[in-house]
């Protein structure tokens, strides 16, 4: 039976080596309240200590003072499994440094493993992963060299090779929604995702564990069945938090609150733009990169096509597909769980401007699993000869696959959205073609990239077509490596292109 409690009480529930599974999607859905109080916690009595945390997404904000980088960075933690770094910033120095223990999965497997542990399943068998860094073959998903554990195997089963992925031991489920109703059913009204809140109480309670769940609100009245994202029988403490969002903060266009038409995407995405633009980016207000790229991406779509963006560049092609009047010919999704309208760009990344509908974040990858994308546009860290791209570990930092593995393995089309050159780059649109005022010093087109998060070889036995578009030109991938394909007006090809790779094309 559940109970209404503080936050510092049910923090109590908490013991020593819990592993604590945080059903979030970056900032979103994530339970701060819950986070603080753990903080507050360990500080003033050392306990709980020695946690196990994991998250199919990573569950920050950027910022060493929000979720559970304040206690990860106290010390209260020794493991860490997610498939996204990026956001958390107090986890990815405390791997590097190898204090903790720290792992790397590709996130909508990570989900599915979270369903199958509330089933009582061991391991996950999948294709996902083949060939990459996570397939013990090639390289190593930890992050360190104090990372041991065996997450991974490799099974051959009726001639096929499958990855077997371990299934998580869930001690704690940390989940927020926005309402509990007298039985301790909890919806979601105000949240901009489910993620996969129902299976990470389900799979907590498998393994004997608690349930700790985070709202906004307390209603006298029973909620509408079809409206309960996680049962009141799962649930066994609820903390309240009436001010969880503050003023100007909650966004009803994300929540579905109101339904954004195509034909004003472009006012929220200059709003979100605005208000989750990140700080220290050294963006260059000449700078036009991310638009070139975006705008020449945006012209691959076609009418119905069914598509994924990624983070960073490639939310350009939205924009531009807004601008473009394309938008409403084709249905745009992302992986924690929006179907229709846009992704929200930036830190806000994660939840869906208008969305048709929000699904939990393992039933959007069994869409994508099966083949049910058209095309996807995805960032990249560095490319090579051979189409392999790397795009979750970079020199003195880790950002993680994310849903990277998982949107291209099935997916038609495959559209890499990546500045040619990096750190300095200055790209302008002028007289109808581009300049560039300012070479970058990285090349990101290599003979060899340093990890493999997308194999192009296997892209080339599926018969997937795979593109990589740039500020100055576009590579497409046959079976033999990288071509050049085409040169934007204003660019020289020898100079520019040719002369700044390091393999032939």
């Amino acid at each position: 039976m559940f109970k209404i409690v503080s936050a510092r009480e049910a923090i109590g529930l908490i013991k020593d080596g819990d592993c604590i599974a945080i059903n979030s999607f970056l900032a979103w859905s994530n339970p701060e309240a819950l986070h603080d109080a753990l903080y507050e916690c360990y500080m003033e009595t050392g306990t709980p200590r020695d946690l196990r945390l994991f998250c199919a997404a990573g569950f920050g904000a950027w910022d060493v003072n929000r979720f559970a980088d304040r206690y990860i960075d106290a010390g209260a933690v020794r493991e860490i499994v997610a498939g996204h770094y990026g956001s958390m910033p107090s986890a990815v120095k405390k791997a590097l440094a190898g204090e903790i223990e720290a792992y790397c999965l590709p996130l909508g497997v990570l989900s599915h493993t979270i369903r199958a542990a509330a089933s009582g399943k061991e391991w996950v068998p999948t294709e996902v992963g083949l060939g990459i860094y996570c397939d013990p073959r090639v390289d190593t998903y930890a992050l360190n060299d104090v990372s041991k554990r065996e997450l991974v195997r490799i099974r051959e089963i009726e001639g096929v090779e499958y990855l077997l992925y371990s299934t998580p031991k869930i001690d704690v489920a940390f989940i927020k929604g926005t309402t509990v109703d007298p039985n301790g059913n909890i919806s979601f009204e105000k949240e901009y995702l489910i993620v996969d809140a129902l299976a990470t109480a389900q799979a907590a309670k498998r393994n004997g564990g608690v349930v700790i769940v985070e709202v906004e609100r307390v209603s006298h009245e029973f909620a509408r069945p079809r409206n309960v994202i996680v049962p009141g029988l799962l649930v066994d403490a609820v903390v309240v938090c009436e001010n969880a969002y503050v003023e100007g903060e909650y966004n009803p266009a994300l929540s579905g609150d109101i339904h954004v038409p195509t034909t004003h995407m472009d006012y929220y995405i200059n709003k979100l733009a605005e208000k989750n633009a990140r700080t220290g980016s050294g963006f260059d207000p000449r700078d036009e990169t991310a638009e070139i790229i975006g705008e020449r991406a945006a012209r691959e779509l076609r009418p119905g096509d069914i598509v994924n963006i990624g983070i960073g560049i490639p939310e350009m092609m939205g924009k531009y597909a807004s601008k473009l009047g394309i938008l409403k010919d084709v249905f745009i999704t992302v992986e924690a769980g929006g179907v229709g309208g846009l992704p929200a760009p930036g830190q806000a990344f994660g939840a869906t401007i208008g969305a048709d509908m929000i699904c939990d974040m393992a039933t959007q990858f069994d869409f994508y699993d099966g083949g049910g994308l058209d095309i996807c546009f995805l960032g990249g860290l560095e490319a090579d000869m051979f189409g392999n791209v790397n795009s979750h570990r970079l020199p003195g930092g880790y950002s993680g696959i994310g849903g990277l593995a998982n949107i291209t393995h099935s997916t038609g089309t495959i559209v890499f959205c990546m500045s040619f050159t990096a750190k300095g780059l200055v790209a302008v649109r002028e007289n109808g073609g581009v300049r560039i005022v300012r070479e970058g010093d990285i090349r990101k087109f290599r003979r060899a990239v340093s990890a493999v998060s997308f194999a192009g070889a296997n892209a080339v036995r599926r018969g997937q077509r795979v593109i990589f578009i740039t500020e100055r030109c576009v590579f497409e991938l046959f079976a033999d490596g990288l071509r050049l394909v085409e040169v934007f007006p204003g660019i020289d090809e020898v100079s520019q292109i040719r002369g700044l790779l390091e393999f032939d094309c």
